[in-house]
């Protein structure tokens, strides 16, 4: 099944965690919150209004509580607003 984004909306897929520290820690996973980094998996083709400037691949941080949570064939996706995202991760 396929989803894709209407408008100015923006689907998300979570971003998954380095299990390690840098120093080589392993991290517990029964405690670890999940990280805000989400990666885009489609979006919408914006609105008169808005022009969307971010596309499937980039990497970008969001509000722990923003969007819509929905769970498809296993995956958990996030839908927001193209607004809602704080800023693209670049490497």
């Amino acid at each position: 099944m396929k989803l894709t984004p209407m408008a100015d909306n923006v689907l998300l897929k979570q971003h998954e965690a380095e299990e390690t520290t840098s120093s080589g820690i392993i991290l517990a996973t029964t405690n670890k919150e999940k990280p805000a980094i989400y990666e885009v998996v489609a979006a919408g083709t914006g609105t008169k209004d808005v022009t969307m400037t971010v596309k499937p691949g980039d990497k970008v941080v969001v509000g722990k509580y923003t969007g819509s949570e929905i769970k498809l064939d296993g995956v958990d996706y996030k839908f927001v607003k193209q607004d809602d995202i704080l800023a693209v991760v670049t490497d």
